[in-house]
């Protein structure tokens, strides 16, 4: 009982560990939350910074989400707690403990997550996300329609109740963190990928 406490508070430590501030930080000394759309997470990284440096936020937001599913099953034999474990790092990308709280969206390390917990519903909702965003250069829209349909796959696929409500509860979270996301695209005014800001 105490290891299954302790996995998953180390995995939410894990997931505040927020690689865009981070590296936004050693490479141009800047907090990212304060420059762009504000947001903590490697879509925003790449739009101020660029490819390179939202390359490695991106790789390192998905390690950490695995990392974290990883070190349940590594410290537990419930089934509960590595699910639990991916949950509390995304919590920590979200919330971040080391960064007043203020994180970003938590995609990549859902990405991470799921796909390390059901690869094959999260590899289908990935693709069908994937071909929306280069239809329609809206990463926020294929990641919400990731986050919806990874659930749907995994009744469909991969059938197991813990693993369904993980991902429920993770898209419950994606669809909070981007009301406001969800808003500009109803009204048309949510940025494109490639777009200039203000553009």
């Amino acid at each position: 009982m105490l290891l299954d406490i302790v996995a998953v508070v180390l995995s939410y430590l894990l997931g505040s560990i927020s690689f865009s501030i981070v590296i936004a930080k050693w490479v141009k000394g800047i907090d990212i939350r304060n420059h762009g759309s504000g947001n903590a997470g490697a879509t925003n990284t790449l739009r101020v910074l660029g490819k390179g440096p939202a390359f490695f936020v991106i790789l390192l937001d998905i390690a950490k989400g695995i990392a974290a599913v990883y070190l349940g099953y590594a410290m537990s034999d419930g089934e509960w707690i590595p699910i639990l474990c991916g949950l509390a790092a995304i919590i920590g990308h979200n919330w971040p403990v080391w960064f007043k709280f203020k994180g970003g969206k938590g995609i990549a390390t859902t990405i991470g997550v799921l796909a390390t917990l059901v690869f094959f519903p999260a590899l289908y909702a990935g693709i069908i996300a994937i071909l929306l965003i280069v239809i329609t250069r809206y990463v926020s829209l294929g990641s919400l329609v990731f986050a919806a349909l990874t659930p749907v796959f995994i009744v469909l696929v991969q059938y197991n109740l813990p693993l369904l409500i993980c991902a429920l509860v993770i898209a419950i979270f994606a669809f909070v963190r981007h009301r406001t996301n969800i808003v500009k695209l109803l009204r048309g005014t949510e940025n494109k990928l490639g777009a200039k800001k203000g553009a």
